[in-house]
């Protein structure tokens, strides 16, 4: 049996000027990507989501909606990552601009295209913005690339 890991992850929208929230990671998975960590031992999914996000944007959010997951294998360590990937337009509080995970900021949806992402984050996008799949599932072939499945 494999090792489970549970995380999360949270797109918030700012609909009045058409922008989302970035965290530039410095330390594990380095590169922007929307904020989000790990669910602690025997923690619901969706207050996990909340907590998170106040750590680490010192945002408080209401109603995430789960959108999807992305998960992955890693064979040498007999270890799956779940995260489950939430969206919610709803938000208050005093928005930090820095944590030790690293940069907090807004970007508008149109500048997204010229961000520099963490490893294979830009491939969860089209589970926030298109409604296109549910799943995103990656492993590292027998070449050592890495492949995504879409569900």
């Amino acid at each position: 049996m494999e090792k489970v890991i549970l995380t999360n992850m949270c797109m918030i929208y700012d609909k009045i000027n058409n922008r989302v929230l970035l965290e530039e990671r410095k330390k594990s998975w380095p590169g922007n990507a929307f904020p989000g960590g790990h669910v602690e031992k025997g923690e619901p999914i969706i207050p996990s989501v909340i907590r998170e996000i106040k750590e680490e944007t010192g945002l408080d959010i209401y109603n995430p909606k789960l959108v999807g997951i992305r998960d992955w294998y890693e064979e040498d360590k007999n270890e799956r990552t779940v995260s489950f990937l939430f969206v919610t337009e709803e938000f208050s509080g005093n928005l930090k601009d820095e944590t030790e995970e690293g940069k907090i900021y807004w970007v508008e949806v149109k500048n997204l295209k010229n961000t520099q992402f963490a490893s294979g984050f830009k491939q969860q996008l089209p589970i926030f913005f298109e409604n296109k799949w549910v799943e995103i599932f990656s492993y590292i072939d027998e070449f050592k690339n890495t492949k995504y499945i879409f569900y």
